[in-house]
């Protein structure tokens, strides 16, 4: 039987029992002196009394209890043997996790543990206990906060245990999480305002490490940023000081950014700067970098020296421990801090220099160098690196500018652009000076997300933002990270920017994982450091800082840089050559320098393609002038590759021999007879230099780039068998296939192998070449092969023009044009080589009537034979409507003069007509014929134009009708859009998209039918569309299209009715002649009068302009919209065009009137 050791309550116990409740109220738990066993024990009861659970023993258990508003954790402490920690336990009494306090055993006790509102610190009281006579004892109160599972020490605030000095009640503000009250004797009352704040080096050069500290009780863990990401709570090395750590401040020195000053609870500043020198330090311990047998290649920094501060006590600076606050580090030997008053609302700068001391003492000084009373209580300071500019922000929100170089070390307010004060409407809890366009603007982020851009809110959804450079970058709610280029930005580019959901260059916004915030940003590099909730790191290269960077290499011709981040990022390499084209192709050999690689060589000409990125994946930003114009008279794979096989041909052509195979590959027409060619060379005689390149290495590494056939297609082509070999034993193709394909080629004659080779692979341009020099007993296959392939015009400069074989192929030329239906080509083939007979036939069949008679000139025809031909010539000119052609046949070369004459009345040349009668002295003919036909030719004119004139008023008519009627419905439906009053806005967004689905509906059936039919079809379905139906919806279009055709049928008769007028007159028909006059003057009349009102300027417009403007709603803009969709659809435009009138034309005929 074991016997279960107990041990009592600590010496120091007071024996009361000790309640908390959860933050909901719904359990409390209790932490008693056992009465049997004397040890402390932590029951937990629910409200109603009834207990859930007993803690585990737990020997050393403290009275200090709290328990976690979040509900999770019940804290309290434990003795240990050697240490004294804070312990959880859970609701079920179990402990889980603990941390150790900075103190000795037995060294001090803890009055109580206090957990802030949002659960995310943890305040302990502690006091010393008393172990000598005359001790001078503190109390302390410490914060403490978890990270990646690690507890830090984040301050540390020691109080004395008498006087003025002791702390009689200690509370976390219920509201504000961070705010912390504490009551000493005396009535003295301090408020304490923490908030987060990430200590980070401020340089801009690549000689800043991006140094990030973290305060962790007496060490100060730094992380470098630029050569290792380490998670914390690892660090990279760590600073050991005598005292817990309150403040750390960088340089803000551009080129020291590395240098540090540390603020601990003494009042002590320690001032860590970075040699080059790599001197031990025993103050600087090595965290995760480093390990026996490893070199660091790290300036570590070492303790220059530790100075106390020398400040008056005044009674107010005796009670509160944390003298000083907002260190900042301006100067090599200047320091700024600020310091409040308990008795009035009042800030005071203090500048602290260091006092020179002849003797080399361990300890320094600061002393206060002047002090600079501020009205208001400082919140916070920020200095810019760049500027010097030093802005203070106060409680109540304003801004003053610190002139800390002038002499009079005065203030004045911050102003804006336009030159009025800046305020900021809430407290920030983190402001940064900024150029933003020209002007240095303060940035504020308040504790609620609300970004600040002087007084100007910005946006209300951004967690943290960091500004570097000429970069602006900030996380969102919205799990995204943005970043922004302050050069040529605005505050409205930026708040548009920001509020836009959907941000259109891809280069500024990246989505991030939920609740990140940023660390830092490694400066002239591409990393940006990111810190997840629980701590943890992740580093994410932000496209716009790549981007930027690249773009900077580029410019500085570092291309090796440049190409290395592009490769790892995974950035198109097409960039280096397209960010300025000229730049790089002047500087092709510096880039082969560089790069020195054959294989990254080869990737960039792999990666090449004809696309401009700057134009499609990778836009500059909109201020750069680097673009230049591309060169116009080249393709840019070509010239690239061209450029850089010269430049690599010049350095070492052997060394980069892969890389100019690739070249000649991967132009736009790859030049593969060149390169196996090259490797053909290579097979001969290997250079004898150690970068040489092996044919069988050459062939190989072609395989990669070139399909093996069409690689050994190209070889076959180079009619070279040695090479065809090397390919195809290099190829997966079967010997037995191969070798007798070629004895069988290398035993034929030159002409007809080459002939074979090409008829093969198809080159039969090639093909007929060689095989037209094989001789005459092989053309009837070249025929054959020409009829095929349909290789007339090559074949036909194969031969002279007066050989038996040229005519057999413009024979079978014109054969194959005549089944084609392409007539008259074939008969001017026909004719070229001598086949007239064949010639008159095609020129017979397509109407090419001076052709015909040209051949059949040097055919000799007969007499008859000749009128036989006119005739027919004749009948096909008539059905052309050629009358005049038809004519001049008849009367030259079919010699009937009288059929000439009918045909000329018929097609209205009257008076050619009249030229024949009096040629051949007919004048009969004018009584039997011309007079008769020209009075009803003007009787015809009369009833077309009677016709034409009615359609053209009814259709005006109704245009004005149906305008009418759809100006009502407008007016109808803005109307009840009125009426809607405010319910409007929320019908707007539903209703737009219904009456959307109505409109396209009508249509939309019919139009997916027409797509699939012949264009024929598709015309006549575009006709029927246009219907002039009373009431159809495009009735409007049909009726303007409909007028415009009489306008134009009119306007084409002023040529006919001149040349009818003039016989009228002549053959004393004055009556008709002025009949018709006038009939035609009064229609060109009525159309020109109807012009202006039929195609109205504003009709036009209102049919391409929606209603937009201050008066608009959502409704009557969707109203004009869906109006303008049915009266005007894109392809009808040219409707509203009106027709021209010629009104120079002179038809009337004086004499007339």
């Amino acid at each position: 039987m074991i016997l279960a050791k107990h041990e009592s309550a600590l010496p120091w116990d007071d024996h009361r029992p000790q309640v908390t409740w959860r933050g909901d109220g719904q359990f409390f738990a209790v932490s008693v002196v056992c009465p049997e066993t004397g040890a402390r024990k932590v029951r937990v009861w629910n409200r109603e009394f009834a207990l859930q659970s007993t803690s585990e023993p737990v020997a050393g258990l403290g009275p200090a209890l709290a328990w976690k508003p979040s509900g999770s954790l019940i804290a309290s402490t434990q003795d240990k043997p050697n240490q004294q920690d804070v312990v959880f336990f859970e609701k079920n009494g179990l402990l889980h996790g603990h941390f150790t306090l900075p103190f000795l055993k037995d060294e001090v006790k803890v009055n109580n543990l206090l957990w802030n509102a949002d659960s995310s610190v943890l305040a302990v009281w502690l006091e010393d206990l008393q172990r000598e006579e005359n001790s001078t004892l503190k109390t302390y109160v410490q914060l403490w906060t978890i990270g990646n599972y690690h507890w830090y020490l984040k301050q540390s605030l020691p109080f004395s245990t008498t006087g003025k000095g002791k702390i009689v009640s200690l509370l976390w503000d219920l509201v504000t999480p961070y705010r912390l009250h504490v009551l000493c004797q005396g009535w003295h009352y301090l408020c304490y305002d923490w908030h987060w704040t990430t200590d980070r080096s401020s340089g801009d050069y690549s000689s800043d490490l991006a140094n990030v500290a973290v305060i962790d009780g007496n060490r100060v863990l730094v992380t470098v940023f630029r050569q290792t990401v380490i998670p914390p709570p690892m660090c990279t090395y760590q600073l050991l000081l005598p005292h817990p750590v309150n403040q750390v401040a960088f340089s803000v020195h551009p080129e020291k950014s590395a240098d540090l000053a540390v603020l601990d609870a003494s009042n002590q500043i320690s001032i860590y700067k970075c040699g080059d020198g790599l001197s031990v330090d025993p103050t600087v311990n090595l965290g995760a970098v480093g390990g026996n047998g490893f070199k660091v290649p790290l300036r570590i920094p070492h303790l220059e020296k530790r100075y106390m501060i020398q400040l008056e006590n005044s009674e107010d600076q005796e009670v509160n421990p944390l003298k000083l606050s907002l260190l900042t580090w301006i100067e090599e030997d200047i320091f700024l801090a600020i310091s409040h008053s308990q008795s009035s609302p009042q800030s005071v700068i203090h500048h602290l220099t260091v006092v020179s001391s002849e003797m080399d003492e361990e300890q320094g000084q600061l002393t206060v160098g002047s002090s600079v009373p501020v009205d208001g209580v400082i919140i916070g300071l920020c200095c810019s690196s760049k500027t010097k500019s030093l802005a203070l922000q106060l409680a109540d929100g304003q801004l003053l500018k610190y002139l800390w170089e002038s002499p009079s070390l005065a203030f004045e307010p911050w102003k804006n652009p336009g030159g009025f004060p800046v305020r900021f409407p809430y407290p920030c809890t983190q402001i940064e000076l900024a150029m933003i366009g020209g002007e240095e603007c303060v940035l504020g982020l308040t504790d609620r997300c609300r970004f600040f851009i002087n007084d100007s809110e910005v946006a209300s959804n951004i967690t943290s933002f960091a500004v570097y450079d000429e970069f602006l970058l900030l996380t969102t709610h919205s799990h995204t990270c943005q970043c922004f280029s302050l050069k040529d930005a605005s505050f409205k580019t930026l708040q548009a920017g920001l509020s836009s959901n959907h941000v259109t260059n891809g280069e500024i916004l990246r989505k991030v994982e939920r609740g990140s915030r940023i660390v830092t940003v490694v400066p002239q590099d591409t990393k940006l450091i990111l810190q997840m909730p629980r701590g943890n790191l992740e580093v994410v290269h932000h496209r716009a800082l790549v981007l930027a960077q690249i773009r900077k290499w580029l410019d500085k011709l570092m291309f090796k840089e440049a190409f290395e981040c592009m490769r790892k990022l995974r950035i198109n390499l097409n960039l280096i050559h397209d960010h300025n084209p000229k730049v790089f192709l002047e500087n092709v050999e510096t880039f082969i320098r560089q790069i020195d690689s054959v294989n990254h060589i080869n990737l960039f000409f792999t990666e090449l393609k004809e696309e401009d990125v700057t134009k499609t994946m990778y836009p500059p930003p909109a201020a750069s002038n680097v673009q230049l114009s591309r060169d116009s008279e080249g393709k840019k794979l070509d010239l690239v590759c061209d450029a850089m096989r010269a430049a690599m041909e010049n350095i070492n052509p052997h060394k980069y021999c892969l890389s100019i195979l690739t070249s000649h590959v991967k132009k736009t027409t790859p030049e593969l007879e060149i390169v196996l060619q090259k490797v053909h060379e290579l097979q001969g005689n290997v250079p004898a230099v150690p970068d040489a390149v092996s044919a069988e290495e050459a062939l190989k590494y072609l395989l990669l780039l070139v399909d093996v056939n069409e690689l050994y297609d190209h070889s076959l082509g180079t009619y070279d068998f040695d090479l065809v070999l090397m390919v195809a034993e290099k190829s997966q193709k079967d010997p037995k296939e191969y070798l007798p394909f070629l004895n069988t080629l290398k035993k034929m004659e030159t002409n007809y192998q080459r002939f074979t080779i090409d008829k093969y692979l198809k080159r039969y341009e090639k093909a007929i070449g060689h095989l037209s020099k094989c001789g005459p007993e092989y053309f009837s296959e070249c025929l054959n092969l020409i009829k095929d392939k349909n290789l007339y015009k090559e074949a036909l400069k194969l031969y002279p023009p007066n050989s038996q074989h040229y005519k057999a192929v413009s024979i079978a030329y014109g054969e194959h044009l005549i089944q084609e239906q392409l007539y008259e080509p074939a008969g001017l083939v026909f004719a070229r080589c001598g086949a007239h007979e064949k010639a008159l036939s095609a020129f017979l069949t397509c109407g090419s009537w001076q052709q015909a008679l040209c051949v059949a000139a040097q055919l000799h025809l007969s007499g008859d034979q000749l009128t036989g031909l006119g005739r027919t010539l004749a009948g096909k000119l008539v059905e052309q409507r050629k009358h005049n052609e038809a004519a001049i046949v008849l009367e030259q070369y079919a010699q009937d003069y009288e059929e000439a004459i009918l045909l000329l009345l018929e097609g209205a040349s009257w008076e050619e007509a009249l030229r024949l009668v009096y040629k051949y002295n007919r004048l009969d003919i004018i009584e039997t014929n011309v007079k008769p036909s020209i009075l009803e030719a003007q009787k015809n004119y009369m009833v077309f134009l009677d016709s034409q004139t009615t359609t053209f008023i009814r259709h005006k008519k109704r245009l004005l009708v149906v305008r009418e009627l759809k100006e009502q419905g407008q007016q109808v439906n803005l109307d009840d859009e009125v009426h809607l009053g405010q319910e409007s806005d929320l019908f707007s967004e539903t209703s737009s998209v219904v009456s959307g689905s109505e409109m396209s509906g009508k249509y939309s059936h019919s139009n997916s039918r027409i797509s699939a039919r012949s264009s024929k079809n598709r015309r006549k379905a575009e006709r029927k569309k246009h219907s002039l139906k009373e009431g159809s919806p495009l009735e409007d279009l049909a009726l303007l299209e409909a007028l415009n055709e009489v306008v134009q049928s009119i306007e084409k008769l002023k040529d006919e009715v001149h040349s009818i007028l003039k016989v009228l007159f002549l053959f004393e028909f004055d009556e008709q002649g002025r009949e018709l006059q006038k009939a035609f003057e009064d229609s060109l009349q009525l159309v020109e009068r109807s012009l202006p009102e039929i195609w109205t300027l504003t009709y036009q417009q209102t049919s391409a302009t929606p209603v937009l403007g201050p008066n608009s709603t959502a409704n009557s803009i969707m109203a004009s919209y869906q109006q303008q969709k049915t009266s005007v659809p894109v392809l009808d435009t040219e409707v509203f065009i009106p027709p021209k009138i010629n009104r120079r034309n002179q038809w009337k005929l004086s004499l007339l009137e």
